[in-house]
């Protein structure tokens, strides 16, 4: 699965366009490396994704095309949090 669908599919992000656009500025990273809108994903894989000054880690749990609300948070484990500090 796209990278981008899956941030959406798991409400990570809203919506698929802010996805990409996050994806493509390098604020996505999958096992440690950068990643695009277009890096396909697998069940197993870790995300690091930059939301302002925190960044947060999950571990990706399933892959879904479509999910409802309350089944989106099943998609992904978080592993951690953490604060950026300048």
């Amino acid at each position: 699965m796209r990278l981008d669908k899956f941030l959406k599919v798991s409400r990570l992000i809203k919506r698929r366009t802010l996805a990409k656009q996050v994806a493509d500025q390098g604020r996505v990273t999958i096992n440690g490396l950068e990643a695009k809108a277009s890096s396909k994903l697998k069940e197993g894989d870790e995300l690091a994704i930059q939301f302002g000054q925190k960044i947060v880690t999950v571990r990706v749990n399933e892959l879904k095309d479509s999910t409802k609300k309350e089944d989106a948070t099943n998609m992904y484990t978080i592993i951690s949090e953490n604060t950026i500090n300048s």
